[in-house]
């Protein structure tokens, strides 16, 4: 089983070597002692949501502080090539539901998209407060999947902005139920079997339950995206997204266990 992971600040980890003490406090320090109830002997793992992870000991716990002995220390390399997630803002929660779940499959990024038929407006104060909810929720999943990377959260981007993105990306797919061509295909033709050595994005781009606009479809494959189908059935677009991600990963050999 793995270990339960805590996040911290990146400088403060980095500076600490095997056998010294570290004492987890804040948010994160009542989680593991309040809510978690570690006590000493236990094993834990604390990140810097950027690739270092440590392995430790819990020392002692207290209320809201963790005391924790540092065994080892690792650095997981952020994938070459990024998986993106640009997720239409939709009712429900089901974009936070759709970034949510990717996070704890692998997303390595998220991308808040004002899509013309998303039902939701994020405007002025309400777009800051939307990105730093969504960090939260990101925040939270990569913790449930004990990952040492959270993935980042952009901030918001309209229609008329995701062009230049797209044409900066490795690959651009429009999860669109009108596509011909499958993702599997679309991946294989315009990736075929990428190494290591490949770098740059894939940009998922998911619209909300009202679909992508016509308009919005000419204006992203005109900057290069490419129409792609994800099975048979319609998706929701808190699913989509997700379907997409564990699609990717599977073709692009980030779960196998090598």
């Amino acid at each position: 089983m793995t270990n339960p992971i805590f996040y911290a600040n990146h400088a403060e980890l980095a500076a600490l070597a095997e056998g010294e003490l570290y004492v987890l406090g804040g948010p994160e320090g009542r989680h593991a002692t309040t809510v978690k109830r570690l006590a000493a002997g236990e094993p834990v793992d604390l990140a810097d949501g950027a690739g270092l992870r440590l392995a430790c000991t819990v020392a002692a716990a207290a209320p809201g502080e963790l005391t924790v002995r540092v065994d080892a220390a690792s650095r997981e390399d952020a994938p070459a090539l990024q998986l993106v997630l640009v997720q239409a803002l939709a009712k429900g929660d089901r974009d936070e539901q759709a970034i949510e779940t990717s996070t704890e499959l692998g997303v390595d990024a998220v991308l808040p998209w004002q899509s013309e038929r998303s039902i939701v407006r994020w405007k002025g104060d309400k777009a800051a407060k939307g990105v730093q909810k969504w960090s939260n929720v990101v925040s939270t999943a990569a913790k449930q999947a004990r990952r040492a990377w959270i993935p980042g959260v952009g901030s918001i981007v309209q229609s008329s902005e995701l062009p230049a993105r797209i044409a900066a990306a490795r690959l651009a797919l429009v999860m669109h139920e009108d596509a011909i061509e499958s993702l599997r295909s679309v991946v294989a033709a315009r990736l075929g079997a990428p190494g290591q050595d490949v770098e740059g994005e894939i940009l998922v781009i998911v619209g909300p339950e009202g679909g992508i606009s016509p308009r919005e479809v000419e204006l992203f494959t005109a900057a290069g995206a490419h129409l792609a189908l994800l099975g048979p059935h319609v998706l929701r677009s808190s699913t989509a997204g997700p379907a997409a991600v564990v699609l990717l990963s599977e073709m692009l050999g980030r779960w196998d266990p090598s």
